[in-house]
């Protein structure tokens, strides 16, 4: 026998808010026999009522605040797809969990920043808080941690996890073109946002890398911890020379559990074109996870969109009908581990280096000594041509050392007549 439909409530009409509209409409029925129950939108809020968003608004409830869906008494869950660390968005899933309300959000940022809060106000109502959607869109990478991997100690998870950055760097490698090309070209496709920086700079993936290492680690969720770097100095060069020496170069977010704690970053890498994330493309996400029991797990999918994300939204909703519940973060609040965050300067790999330099004798021995004064071994050096008295590129890539030694290095490196702009630096990821 059917019980009484579960009644949903969406904060935000965007792409994400329509899509779920659509999907909950076009597969009412299988989702319907999955959630033992009908699962249905009667109440919205958005900034637009008159806007078309190719879906039928007719017969639904209508606020323009959406912090008021929070209040409503027929919705028996809250869907914030509003965005934003703070503003609306916050307070909605505040005061929904404070009245003891279930929320589904796709909201990175705000997990990212006040996950750990929110998880307490979680638990003192028992209201459900989930947030499949916030990470990798479509791929049930939240899931996959917290409850398919639950029995495994998490060694490191890896994850190419913005899809504007991937697409942008699959592009310039396929066809051989400058960064900022490249991403004018994205932004006039929709792929990038007006000011792309949020994505580009590495913040997005470094939001998702924090809910992934929370999980993963068991540990409560600490966005300042997270080293950042984007893309913006990664160029055609350096792309074409990871092709010659086996790689290609990814941006990746990589936590994990070393000696003395969890370290959680964000930076172009340069890894192995064997690796199965080396050929993940274009707006594809990925969630690489390594357990001690299960080895490693490949998730592969897309990362936003209105059907992926709305699928992720829709399989929480499920759960909720379901009455499905797992703490926020995997664990009580209690139970979650204080394990310290390891600085960047502790991180130790190896290195590749890209100089340009003025070509003329001397040059390339007093890098080579600079390094050495600095306990920094030497794997393989190219130097591309000869034009003396001008600028060539000279690549070297180091045995495994301490990123805190490699700063030292480069920092006189860069000081050196001879040396034209600033070192690149990309670490290498033997993953």
């Amino acid at each position: 026998m059917m019980t009484r439909p579960l009644s949903v409530a969406v904060a935000g009409l965007g792409t994400v808010g329509a899509g779920l509209l659509t999907l909950l409409r076009d597969n009412a029925e299988i989702i319907a026999a999955r959630a033992g129950r009908p699962i249905v939108v009667t109440a919205v809020s958005a900034r637009d009522r008159s806007r078309d968003r190719g879906v039928s608004l007719d017969g639904l409830r209508w606020y323009e605040d959406p912090v008021a869906l929070a209040a409503d008494g027929q919705a028996d869950v809250v869907v914030e797809l509003v965005g934003g660390s703070d503003g609306p968005a916050r307070a909605l899933v505040e005061a929904a969990l404070a009245a003891g309300k279930p929320v589904v959000t796709a909201n990175k940022a705000l997990l990212a920043l006040h996950g750990a809060e929110l998880a307490r106000a979680a638990e003192a109502t028992g209201a459900t808080l989930a947030y499949e959607a916030a990470v990798a869109g479509g791929i049930p990478a939240i899931k996959a941690l917290r409850e398919g991997l639950a029995g495994n100690r998490i060694r490191r998870v890896t994850g190419i996890l913005n899809g504007t950055c991937n697409y942008i760097l699959t592009n310039m490698r396929e066809q051989k073109r400058e960064f900022a090309d490249v991403l004018a070209e994205a932004q006039k496709l929709g792929y990038a946002e007006a000011d792309p920086s949020f994505d580009i700079d590495g913040v997005d993936a470094a939001h998702k890398l924090a809910i992934l290492a929370a999980l993963a680690f068991g540990r409560p969720v600490a966005f300042g911890d997270v080293h950042v770097e984007g893309i913006r100095a990664v160029s055609a060069l350096d792309i074409r020379l990871a092709d010659e020496l086996g790689y290609r170069i990814k941006l990746l977010g990589i936590a994990q559990r070393e000696e003395g704690g969890i370290a959680t970053r964000v930076h172009p890498c340069m890894v192995p074109a064997s690796h199965p994330i080396a050929r993940v493309d274009g707006v594809f996400n990925a969630v690489v996870a390594e357990g001690d029991f299960v080895g490693r797990v490949v998730l592969e999918g897309r990362g936003a969109g209105a059907g992926p994300t709305a699928s992720a939204v829709a399989a929480d909703l499920i759960d909720i009908a379901r009455n499905r519940q797992t703490p926020v973060w995997g664990a009580a609040a209690a139970a979650l581990d204080g394990e310290p965050a390891l600085p960047m300067a502790q991180h130790h790999g190896a290195y590749y280096l890209r100089l340009m330099v003025l070509d003329r004798p001397g040059v390339i021995a007093d890098v080579t000594a600079t390094l050495r004064d600095h306990g920094i071994s030497l794997e393989s050096m190219i130097q591309r041509g000869r034009a003396p008295g001008e600028a060539v590129p000279v690549v070297l890539t180091t045995h495994d050392c301490h990123e805190s030694a490699m700063r030292a290095a480069l920092a006189r490196i860069g000081a050196l007549e001879a040396v034209l702009e600033p070192p690149a630096l990309i670490r290498i990821e033997s993953l």
